[in-house]
């Protein structure tokens, strides 16, 4: 599996996840940091990557477009730090693995995951 991480995603998690094996990498090392989200879905269709943001309007822009992928993992945590963050993230991927290979958008809370699987109905 490979991901992007949104701009708002530490450095150091994207660091982390990558020492652990995750193929991940920064929006900014493929497309300019404030790029339209339309342009980062595109980027992660391309790429065939899980999209890693704490910006909630992934969802609705795939579900506009009616995509059955890219999946996005979005991120709705009161504390963002990033050991936290990536914690986090090193718990639930192996959890995810198959949903995110679907197509699914994975709403990441403090004391629950919520998966919806792709295309949305709108």
């Amino acid at each position: 599996m490979k991901f992007i991480a949104d701009i708002h995603i530490s450095p150091q998690t994207v660091e982390s996840l990558a020492e652990r094996g995750y193929i991940i990498n920064r929006v900014n090392e493929f497309i300019s940091f404030n790029a339209k989200d339309e342009e980062m879905l595109d980027l992660a269709l391309r790429e065939e990557s899980t999209i890693i943001t704490q910006d909630l309007d992934f969802s609705s822009l795939l579900a506009k477009r009616g995509m059955s992928k890219p999946s996005v993992i979005t991120l709705r945590i009161n504390i963002v730090k990033p050991d936290r963050v990536t914690k986090i993230l090193e718990m639930i991927l192996p959890q995810i693995e198959s949903e995110l290979n679907r197509g699914s958008i994975v709403i990441v809370e403090e004391d629950r995951i919520r998966i919806r699987k792709l295309p949305i109905e709108i």
